[in-house]
């Protein structure tokens, strides 16, 4: 593709990238067969190549872009799965990723759009701000009719099961500490607690650490390390998401020096969407030279939870499995890490049978925070997914990442759960909370 930028702008380095990445792209539109929002709106201006033309004007042309230029772009799932099809390697992370930072820095939305969307960023990075949010969720359901559409959306993310006093605690395994490896440590890792998931789904972690001690490894919660900052950074809210990711590899680059020496040999990350952005500092802090050495040095050791085990295997199942696993793959972890056949074959070994999803690599609508800024695309992508999900009539579901168990989940009455969750009790740890009263894994636990 032609660009036209001054030599003013291509001093700037976003529009050097930029333009980069713009003059890889050849238009073939081999993107917009995968696109999510393409496929069901069926417009050339919410297809990748039609995002990739729109935010190479708006750089040119500089200044504010157009209300219908934001729109566009604002429906962007980021799953990146044009990215996996693209022929020419178009880097099209980065550059919606620049076109978002523009937009931020440039366009005045709406009051009340802005205001939500500030909200978003304060709340759901922030632990104790998540669970006092939470609480007004469970107040203003019974209002849920009254609210327009995207607050109402909203409320029916929240968990509808889970008591008020499990909220407001902090469970003990995300509390910053050290838990020994089960007989000889054969690594030594840190992981990531995460911000929504601490609260919404605090048995993933636990699940992580039982299984991970098991298998020989010493597991270091780190102080400071909750926020990898992957939610503010895809709303573009640069500022907010580098000062959250620098105090989380300050926290991790600690441990790396571990007083005893030990250092860390991995970084273990459960969402799959925060391990994309973990794996990506290099990149996002390049031009910082007071932090580039120590982002890298925690991108090269970040490291998706099946990704790791597949590297330290798996010991044999010690449940009766064999039951029909429905594996979803979290487009941030296909997509934005090219992981995939890890999850399916611990699956596999663990003694489950994996059955594949129809259209596996379209969304699942969750993206983030896009569930909640776009709750009528989400809910039509989140409806196409659980209908392919149940032509496979599946025991239970799993996933890599917490925003697509939260998002299948309102959807479908099947238990959803993480891999490593179903991982941990086929090895020997307790039955998952959503499996309970499911005959396929209640009757005749042991094998």
């Amino acid at each position: 593709m032609q660009t036209n930028f001054t030599l003013a702008q291509l001093a700037r380095s976003d529009i050097r990238e930029a333009d980069g990445i713009l003059r890889a792209c050849v238009h073939c539109g081999f993107c917009t067969a995968t696109c999510p929002t393409y496929i069901t709106l069926g417009d050339e201006l919410d297809s990748p190549r039609g995002r990739i033309y729109q935010i190479k004007t708006m750089f040119e042309k500089g200044g504010a872009p157009s209300p219908k230029t934001v729109t566009h772009i604002d429906r962007c799932l980021s799953c990146l799965s044009c990215m996996t099809t693209c022929p020419s390697g178009v880097d099209y992370m980065h550059l919606v990723d620049h076109g978002r930072a523009h937009i931020e820095q440039t366009h005045t939305r709406p009051f009340l759009e802005r205001t939500l969307r500030a909200a978003l960023a304060r709340v759901l990075p922030s632990p104790r701000l998540f669970r006092l949010a939470l609480l007004a969720a469970w107040v203003g359901r019974p209002f849920r009719k009254l609210l327009p559409h995207q607050l109402g959306a909203m409320l029916d993310l929240a968990p509808k099961a889970m008591a008020p006093q499990s909220i407001m605690r902090t469970h003990p395994e995300n509390a910053p500490q050290v838990h020994p490896a089960l007989g000889v440590r054969r690594k030594r890792v840190a992981l990531l607690a995460g911000c929504a998931q601490q609260v919404l789904a605090p048995a993933i972690n636990a699940a992580t650490i039982r299984l991970l001690t098991r298998l020989g490894c010493e597991v270091v919660v780190a102080k400071g390390a909750d926020c990898c900052g992957a939610l503010t950074h895809h709303m573009g809210k640069t500022g907010l998401s580098h000062a959250t990711a620098a105090r989380t590899i300050a926290a991790w680059t600690r441990e790396m020096a571990h007083a005893g020496g030990d250092g860390l040999d991995a970084i273990i990350i459960t969402a799959s969407g925060c391990g994309t952005t973990v794996k990506d500092y290099a990149h996002m802090f390049a031009e910082s030279d007071a932090i580039r050495a120590d982002a890298g040095r925690v991108a090269a050791l970040a490291r998706d939870v099946t990704e790791f085990l597949m590297e330290i295997g798996l010991t044999a199942p010690l449940r009766r499995t064999g039951q029909v696993i429905a594996y979803h793959s979290a487009c941030s972890l296909q997509h934005g890490q090219r992981i995939k056949d890890p999850p399916r074959a611990l699956l596999r070994a663990a003694g489950f049978t994996v059955r594949e999803i129809p259209e596996g690599h379209i969304c699942c609508g969750s993206a983030g925070t896009y569930n909640m800024l776009q709750p009528i695309l989400s809910e039509a992508l989140r409806d196409r997914k659980v209908t392919n999900i149940a032509s496979v009539e599946p025991d239970a579901i799993t996933a890599g990442n917490l925003g697509c168990i939260t998002q299948i989940a309102t959807g479908t009455d099947l238990p959803i759960l993480h891999t490593v969750e179903l991982l941990d009790w086929a090895t020997g740890g307790p039955l998952p909370h959503a499996l309970e009263g499911r005959d396929a894994f209640t009757v005749d636990q042991a094998s």
